[in-house]
């Protein structure tokens, strides 16, 4: 393989991405990012993290630049000068459309069109040293950073992912300050924490260096050796092999489920309940849209039937009922409540997915939606006020028991243990589900509807019972939020809550069980809900642009999700197995021949 002259640049390409990368740090300054953020400190004292949220993009679009595609049975191009050339060209220019944006800033007043363009932007942005430095060392910054971009496709693949996971972990390290610092003042590890962190917030230059260095030596470590070894071993593994494996791993899930919160304080508890409701939502679209093909749009109307019911049941406050119910899950008249709960998610199930039967595609989606708002609605109107109390909502809801434990918001910790109990449930029966006849008829039913009802499948009845399971593990969810707030209101309900709950579903995998947990903790964990902080209280402000970019990018380069089902990966990459297949049978025939394969 010979080397190439650092001339030999796909030119278009590199002032493509060079253009792409200046307009997007363009962009995040323009809506304020850059001045919202830099008051959290990353690396302390030289970065915060709204020049973070700049100086990422000339390194990525500089490898982008650099990168060249390889097609399938040729060898891969080498690497050298060109790379270095084309991603360090790629970051010039993207400096010099960020340095032209941030003269138009400075010159003009565009603040009628752009709000966050101010003055005080402006200074951000030229370090308070005047425009003409701060364009100056923008240019010069950028083609540094994308210099390094093109140097990671120099470098071999190990290296490469060492340089990755070590930038990662210390910005992980970095921005999860708060549950870092809760685990460690938990364990009494004051000494690890002023290492690491300093009084004022942010990762210290010494605690920054020390983590990049263990997480690039445990790539080293472990690429391509222990984490090889036990993909192979695992693949080599029998179905009842896999099965005790499986249960082995699940114990030790089970039991760092009960002894992390112990460990941690409120604020991750907080977080992790959470988490644990928009999954126990999200497990339950996953039936609806995952596994039968459902696009369920108002979805939140059957966590919205959830919340109410158990309200009306339990308050004194209820508008109408005076039962007064004590929700204790550990007696009679707690499983009462819940059998009334799940009868009324049920009937409201079957009442929403009837009309939608012969409905497909966006026509479903679109009457869903409706649904989903006419609920929210009929909850907040004057008309139905006397039994759901209108705006005012239904206060005053008791804590729920289990037998002499107290379950309320006010421990987020019993909390976190109640839902995580439901979740187990909510897993196990997807999970059976999905392995039994009806989730095989769900599948039937998600390819191709036509062909599954001439294969004797009942559609109408795999329809509405996806709908009716779903809605019953949206009312969990809606029952235990009920609990652990306290009150419910209409504006707890809205539209945004389904649009998120799918986002967790296509971000983590459509039709898989782990993939959906994985994209709850990212989602919520980290981001937060609609209006529950995650551990990034600082992107409040900007956390539905982040959903949105994450899921565009999730459906241009991964739309399988981040944990997919084998089944529906197989499903989204069809034509790369059946080209895989062909080759391996055309080489099976070569060999048998005793030619060369072609």
């Amino acid at each position: 393989m010979t080397a190439r002259p650092a001339t030999d640049v796909d030119w278009g390409r590199v002032r493509a991405w060079g253009l792409y990368g200046g307009l997007t740090m363009a962009f995040i300054a323009a809506i304020g990012m850059v001045e919202s953020l830099d008051a959290r400190m990353m690396v302390h004292p030289v970065l915060s993290l709204g020049y973070l949220f700049l100086l990422w993009a000339p390194p990525a679009f500089g490898y982008a630049a650099a990168y060249e595609p390889v097609k399938e049975g040729m060898a891969a191009p080498a690497k050298g000068a060109r790379d270095l050339v084309a991603g360090a060209v790629a970051g010039l220019l993207a400096g010099a459309v960020f340095g032209l944006f941030i003269v138009v800033a400075a010159t003009f007043d565009l603040r009628e069109v752009f709000v966050k363009l101010s003055p005080v932007l402006v200074d951000l942005l030229t370090f308070g040293r005047g425009v003409g430095f701060g364009v100056a060392t923008w240019i010069v910054l950028s083609t540094g950073l994308g210099l390094v971009g093109g140097l990671l496709h120099v470098l071999p693949e190990r290296g490469r992912a060492a340089v990755f996971n070590a930038l990662a972990a210390v910005f992980v390290v970095a921005l999860l300050e708060l549950a870092v610092v809760d685990v460690l003042e938990t364990f009494r590890l004051e000494a690890v924490e002023r290492f690491l962190y300093a009084p004022n917030g942010g990762i210290t230059i010494p605690g920054a260096v020390v983590v990049a260095l263990v997480a690039g030596f445990v790539t080293l470590r472990t690429t391509g050796g222990a984490v090889l070894r036990f993909r192979s071993r695992y693949a080599a593994m029998t179905g009842e092999e896999r099965r005790r494996f499986g249960v082995r791993w699940g114990l030790v899930a089970i039991a760092g489920l009960v002894v992390f919160p112990m460990i941690v304080g409120g604020l991750t508890n907080e977080l992790l309940a959470n988490v644990g409701l928009f999954l126990l939502m999200a497990l339950g679209l996953n039936l609806v849209v995952g596994y039968a093909g459902l696009l369920d749009l108002g979805y939140v109307a059957f966590f919205a039937v959830g919340a109410y019911t158990t309200a009306l049941l339990t308050s004194p406050l209820s508008p109408t009922l005076k039962p007064m119910f004590r929700l204790d899950l550990l007696t009679v008249e707690g499983w009462v409540v819940m059998a009334i709960v799940i009868a009324v998610a049920a009937l409201s199930g079957l009442v929403i997915g009837t009309p939608v039967i012969r409905l497909r595609g966006d026509y479903l989606a679109i009457v869903t939606l409706g649904f989903g708002e006419i609920v929210r609605i009929l909850f907040l109107s004057d008309w139905l006020a006397p039994l759901f109390g209108g705006a005012q909502g239904i206060r005053n809801i008791p804590p729920g028991y289990l037998g002499p434990i107290k379950v309320a918001g006010t421990s987020p910790q019993t909390i976190f243990y109640v839902v995580t109990i439901f979740v187990g449930i909510a897993i196990y029966v997807a999970w059976r589900l999905y392995h039994s006849r009806i989730g095989r008829a769900w599948a039937a039913l998600r390819e191709d509807e036509d062909v599954a009802e001439a294969m004797g499948i009942d559609t109408t009845r795999m329809k509405l019972l996806a709908f009716v399971t779903g809605a019953i593990l949206a009312s969990f969810s809606g029952m235990i939020f009920a609990v652990k707030v306290g009150s419910v209101f209409p504006s707890s309900f809205k539209l945004i809550v389904s649009i998120i709950v799918l986002v967790i579903v296509i971000v983590g995998g459509m039709g898989s069980i782990p993939g959906v947990v994985i994209g709850a903790v990212v989602l919520i964990g980290v981001l937060g809900g609609p209006t529950q902080p995650g551990l990034l209280a600082e992107f409040g402000e900007f956390k539905l642009l982040l959903y949105g970019v994450l899921l565009v990018v999730m459906m241009l380069r991964r739309p399988e999700g981040l944990w997919p089902s084998v089944q529906r990966q197989r499903e989204l990459h069809q034509e790369e197995f059946l080209q895989d297949a062909w080759l391996k049978t055309e080489a099976a025939q070569a060999a048998a021949r005793g030619e060369a394969p072609s």
